[in-house]
């Protein structure tokens, strides 16, 4: 008899670690504060509470699936090891310069952020590649082996290699990586031609510096996870979630631990994907609100919006080229820090100012009584009426609503002149407007208009603000999916292995080389076949291509998918038609006459994703007569009002209610507001549209 599937999904969030257990067709889940001095320890906490559910043991676990903010928060706090970069003399201040380019124009006192590394930490060795990949200045083995010793006696544990054009001969990089291995045996490296071969020195050797940088806090972490879930008789293979979306082995992730940068968002961003898909959904707003961010990404055709260049910690709020950036695959998204966590306080100028500093789990917002004094938006909610006291986190949590009323009084509240139910419902607003502007930024920069999308919400705070957020931005319906508190960690498991291969050859297309151009994919789709059937070696692999083009001159390049058959046959031609159509379709308008120039190609590898199921059939609406209610905070009256609450459990396939009320659930709660309508839909989704929209959402 083949053993039954049980698959554990877990997300470390800033303040929650969700973990969700899936056996068949049920779903057993929980949230656990996460645990900062020792992650592992709330995965383990989790993992007994949905076996306890489930009523399994940990050894009956098939597969562990892992998604964490990690490496993300290493790179953020500067907590990374002693790291050292070689790279090619002349370009040892790279990371330093940057583009040059101001993100803040007008600003006089503009400061940029520092670099990962200082200048005494950045080494450089006398070689030089050529462009097309022909050495101008060989490079000298025992300058190498110099300089390696040096560095030794430095002390550094980690080591970073960024040489010119090495992502086209990769030949000098190699050689420091053997001298490196024979002097330094213990030290962790990092080549930039494995860790990004793309051009653009910056992009590149800051990427390369993050990987090293990170990776012996990663490795350590991810060998005493494995160590500790094996003492519990979990001794399954360990799988870490992508920021591409995708699944990769623990080994791997230890390799190239700057994959893992975004991996829990990119996990709400499948899950999102799965839902859009099986509602057949083709313009979705993701929209992912956990304890200390919110997460963004708009998803078309069923599929979310990738990039292969984002940025970690940008020091001025939605400006491009204030943070650190990382060139790998990337589901490209907006996040900002509005959280439930996220503390707010009053700016010099009398102005309610929320995030991105967040409470975390510890001590947490006021409400949680472990030392917290500061108002976070979890207060706000509690104070509103949004949240029960004695029902948060399934029942496991009692928030203390006086300590939030005082925190707000003292931070807010007494400074402005306002009661603390005044200053929460200011606060939120904030945060709200915060994130819809958030919003309204992604789609602008993609050209398109939110009032045609369908909101998709999940994440501990996410339903408990969507319905406002939907308000603000002229959305009409919205969903919230079953199991919407443990969005990202579900999504894990909805995730393919996969993996993106990717090198920069450029390649103008009046000189283009079909040879040349059929090599170079064939490479890269060995290569990222090669990442994907090392984590299931039986299943079936599919690969999708992209390249990146642009028209001569310009800066920067936009993404081009083809085919499996011009992957085959390329030819310059077809590529020109395909850029064409996408150019117009972003700019409204090709360029005749000018040269194009392809400089990145991509394929990306990943296992045959299972068809997503038909819904099945609604059964006729159902009123709900209202049960229960309880005082709720009205926005659009700016006063309390009584609201009818239901938990979700207790509503039928097709039950419907109006707003206000409170649908609760164990991992969180939905907020209908007046001007909307809510009802349970035949998979199990909350369906909330406008009263407006009722009548036609109902045919």
């Amino acid at each position: 008899m083949q053993k039954q599937s049980v698959r554990l999904g877990v997300d470390i969030g800033g303040t929650f670690t969700d973990v969700v257990l899936e056996r068949g067709e049920d779903l057993f889940s929980t949230k656990v504060l996460t645990t900062y001095s020792a992650p592992e320890e709330a995965i383990v906490e989790g993992m007994a509470r949905v076996c306890a559910q489930a009523q399994i043991d940990p050894a009956q676990i098939t597969q562990i699936i892992h998604g964490t903010t990690l490496a993300t928060n290493a790179l953020i706090e500067r907590r990374g090891a002693k790291t050292a970069l070689i790279t090619t003399e002349g370009f040892r201040d790279v990371i330093e310069m940057r583009t040059e380019s101001r993100f803040e124009q007008y600003d006089l006192n503009l400061t940029l952020p520092p670099p990962l590394l200082p200048r005494n930490f950045r080494y450089t060795l006398k070689e030089r590649m050529q462009a097309d990949g022909q050495v101008l200045k060989p490079i000298n083995r025992a300058e190498i082996e110099s300089l390696v010793n040096e560095i030794k006696q430095a002390g550094f544990e980690s080591i970073a290699v960024g040489f010119l054009h090495s992502y086209v001969n990769d030949a000098h990089e190699r050689l420091v990586a053997d001298v490196v291995g024979e002097h330094m045996p213990g030290a962790m490296l990092s080549l930039s031609c494995e860790v990004s071969p793309q051009m653009r020195e910056y992009e590149r050797f800051n990427t390369t510096i993050a990987n090293a940088y990170i990776k012996p806090l990663m490795k350590t972490y991810l060998d005493r996870l494995k160590g500790r879930l094996n003492g519990e008789g979990a001794v399954c293979p360990i799988f870490l979630m992508h920021s591409g979306g995708g699944i990769i082995s623990l080994e791997n992730a230890a390799e190239f631990p700057v994959r893992l940068v975004e991996s829990g968002p990119a996990g709400g961003a499948v899950f999102a994907a799965h839902i859009a898909a099986r509602h057949r959904l083709d313009k979705v707003l993701s929209f992912d609100m956990g304890g200390t961010t919110a997460k963004i990404c708009l998803i078309k055709d069923q599929t979310p919006k990738t990039a292969r260049v984002f940025e970690v910690a940008r020091s001025y709020r939605f400006k491009k080229g204030s943070g650190m950036p990382i060139s790998i695959p990337v589901i490209d998204m907006v996040e900002i820090g509005a959280g439930g966590g996220s503390l707010a306080h009053v700016d010099s100028l009398r102005q309610i100012r929320v995030g991105p500093e967040s409470a975390g789990s510890e001590p947490g917002p006021a409400c949680y009584g472990r030392g917290g004094t500061r108002p976070a938006v979890t207060d706000a909610d509690l104070v509103l009426g949004r949240l029960d006291p004695n029902n948060f986190a399934g029942g496991r949590i009692t928030l203390n609503a006086e300590a939030s009323s005082a925190a707000l009084a003292t931070h807010v509240g007494d400074t402005l002149d306002m009661e603390s139910q005044t200053a929460a419902f200011g606060l939120c607003e904030v945060v709200d407007e915060n994130m819809a502007n958030a919003a309204r930024v992604h789609a602008v920069e993609n050209g398109e208009n939110l009032s045609e999308y369908t909101m998709i919400a999940f994440g501990g705070a996410a339903p408990l603000h969507a319905g406002r957020l939907c308000e603000k931005l002229g959305i009409s319906r919205l969903l919230v999916p079953t199991g919407a508190g443990v969005g990202s960690a579900i999504g894990f498991l909805r995730a393919p292995f996969s993996f993106e291969a990717t090198r920069s050859q450029f390649m103008r297309l009046t000189d283009f080389r079909s040879d040349l151009a059929t090599d170079l994919l064939r490479d890269l789709t060995q290569e990222a076949t090669a990442f994907v059937s090392s984590c299931d070696a039986q299943a079936e692999i599919e690969a999708q291509y992209k390249v990146y083009m642009r028209y001569s001159g310009q800066g920067w390049e936009i993404p081009v998918p083809f085919d499996a058959a011009l992957a085959q046959s390329p030819d310059a031609a077809r590529f020109e038609a395909l850029f064409e159509r996408e150019y117009q379709t972003l700019f409204g308008r090709s360029v005749a006459g000018m040269d194009i120039e392809i400089t990145v190609w991509s394929v990306n590898a990943a296992t045959t994703a299972a068809a997503a199921q038909p819904l099945p059939p609604q059964p006729a609406p159902q009123r709900l007569k209202e049960a229960q209610s309880r005082s709720l905070f009205d926005p659009a009256s700016g006063q309390m009002t009584r609201a009818a609450q239901w938990r979700r459990a207790q509503m039928a396939i097709g039950a419907e209610l109006d707003g206000p009320a409170v649908i609760e659930e164990e991992e969180t709660t939905i907020i209908v507001p007046t001007s909307r309508c809510a009802r349970a839909l035949s998979d199990g989704c909350i369906e909330v549209i406008a009263r407006s929209t009722e009548k036609g959402a109902a045919q």
